[in-house]
């Protein structure tokens, strides 16, 4: 978990929502009203069972992604979808029209390739689902100890694509370069001395948009789940990170 010394520069929130994670816990993160204004279930990824796939499909109701590290995406050698519909623009002219539009909340799209573990049936099933996701989860764990050659046969040995899993590549920079979801719930991971990979899921409202920060809060204190703003972690992580 977080290291002792640098306890003292970490907010007690951040502490605690770290723990909960490594304890296969889900937490609920909020980014800010400036960008997408929505709350995300998160729970870290090899920690992934079919409860809690199941779980963020009814208490949250958005997409589940899988989102991994820039380093790892790098040693993998994995696209941008972006970039996908850029190469295959000759063939498919019409790509030209739809594949360069930037989102209205940010610079670019994090996502990257779909994907379903090789076990997988149809992908679909909450059983399914949660292992593609437990071992993209188990994948980042072990990166560390595995050559680039081990980690990519690894990879094709275990998945394909397409599939029914989305995967979201986080910032070079983390929250000190773009602060969505991804990089949020990835630095909190990376504080906490976890698996840098976790997976997430937008928690929608009745009304047609998402939950609002006061129903999400709410939701998390009715569950005893921690419930943390983009700002909180991005300040903890500007005073761990240095």
């Amino acid at each position: 978990m977080l290291e002792a010394v640098r306890l003292r520069e970490v907010p007690h929130p951040i502490v605690r929502a770290g723990e909960r994670l490594g304890q296969g816990e889900p937490i609920l993160i909020y980014d800010a009203p400036e960008r997408e204004g929505e709350t995300d279930l998160v729970f870290l990824s090899e920690r992934a069972t079919p409860e809690l796939v199941r779980l963020l499909r009814h208490e949250a109701g958005g997409l589940i992604c899988t989102a991994v590290t820039d380093a790892l995406r790098l040693r993998l050698g994995l696209p941008f979808f972006s970039d996908l519909l850029a190469h295959a623009e000759r063939d498919y002219p019409i790509l030209a029209g739809v594949g360069h539009q930037r989102p209205r909340y940010d610079a670019r799209s994090a996502f990257g390739i779909t994907v379903n573990h090789r076990s997988n049936f149809t992908g679909v099933p909450d059983n399914d689902r949660a292992m593609t996701i437990r071992a993209l989860g188990e994948l980042a764990r072990d990166a560390p100890v595995l050559s680039d050659g081990a980690l990519q046969r690894r990879f094709e040995t275990e998945f394909t694509s397409p599939g029914h899993l989305p995967m979201l590549y986080a910032a070079p920079g983390l929250v000190r370069e773009r602060k969505g979801h991804t990089e949020l719930a990835i630095s909190l991971a990376e504080m906490a001395g976890l698996s840098p990979s976790v997976t997430v899921c937008e928690m929608l409202g009745d009304s047609g948009g998402p939950r609002s920060p006061a129903a999400a809060r709410r939701f998390a204190e009715d569950h005893g789940w921690v419930y943390l703003e983009g700002q909180t972690i991005t300040e903890a992580w500007i005073a761990w990170s240095g």
